[in-house]
């Protein structure tokens, strides 16, 4: 059943967030701009009025409206309003190479009629329309347009993913998801890197690191709890992952996301 934090049905939110299994649309805080590195494609609009500029891997700043962060690519972004829309499309799920042209650039990209559409999309409440179920295939033609492509998957590597999005937070190790398929252990390396577009490990990271937003949903924020409940074995690990891959603290994406409207799926919290 989709989750929604309540809100006045009459308000439209100044921040919000519309999270599925495998999309995320954020209207909300940038916050710092430090390096942050995720393991989904990432497009950044500004909102009306005001531009972004964004550096991609220690290279130059570009100033824009809207940029592209392919994914696990280090950036840096800063927006001259404190707001800024975000959207994340997990690559596992999607082919890279028949992407449209407003999600398979690099840096800046002049798509002004996209912008237009993102714009208008973010001022609305997904609720507010019969047509949106708050799902993924929703999510692409609400925000899109169109259906996204799907990335064609190894069935072994497919169910080995498939687990890991089930529950990110399990202790199983690459040896033993190679057991599973019946695939050695660097054969397994090898074909889920080939297959993903990433190595395991940085993959793990990161579906570990997202699914710190299912407890933004539901809005717990006891650290501690957290930190274990998304499989760090500490507070200090869980803090110093997470602000590697989002460029904040736990603390500060808790704090930013107070006044956040949530829509999105239930997700079960392991």
């Amino acid at each position: 059943m989709p989750y929604v934090r309540p809100v006045a049905k009459s308000t439209v939110p100044d921040r919000m967030m519309w999270i599925t299994p495998d999309r995320v649309f954020y209207l909300g805080l940038l916050g710092a701009p430090t390096v942050r590195q995720m393991g989904s494609v990432l497009v950044y609009v500004s909102v009306a009025g005001s531009a972004i500029r964004i550096r991609l891997d220690g290279g130059e700043w570009q100033r824009t409206e809207m940029a592209v962060v392919p994914p696990y690519v280090p950036h840096q972004v800063m927006s001259e309003s404190r707001m800024v829309i975000v959207m994340k499309v997990e690559a596992e799920t999607v082919d890279l190479g028949a992407l449209p042209p407003e999600l398979c650039g690099r840096g800046a990209l002049d798509a002004p009629a996209f912008v237009r559409r993102v714009r208008e999309r973010a001022w609305e409440s997904p609720v507010d329309s019969q047509a949106v179920n708050l799902l993924d295939l929703d999510f692409d033609l609400a925000v899109f347009g169109a259906k996204l492509p799907t990335r064609k998957i190894d069935q072994r590597i497919l169910f080995v993913l498939g687990r890991i999005k089930e529950d990110p937070s399990a202790p199983a190790v690459a040896e033993e998801y190679a057991n599973m398929v019946n695939l050695s252990f660097s054969r397994f390396l090898h074909l889920f890197k080939q297959e993903v577009g990433a190595p395991f490990r940085s993959f793990r990271t990161w579906k570990r690191a997202r699914n710190l937003l299912n407890y933004v949903v539901n809005h717990n924020n006891n650290l501690l709890y957290v930190a274990l409940g998304t499989g760090y074995p500490d507070s200090t690990h869980f803090s110093h992952t997470i602000r590697r891959v989002y460029g904040l603290k736990p603390s500060e994406i808790f704090a930013g996301s107070r006044r956040l409207a949530v829509y999105g799926q239930s997700a079960a919290i392991h």
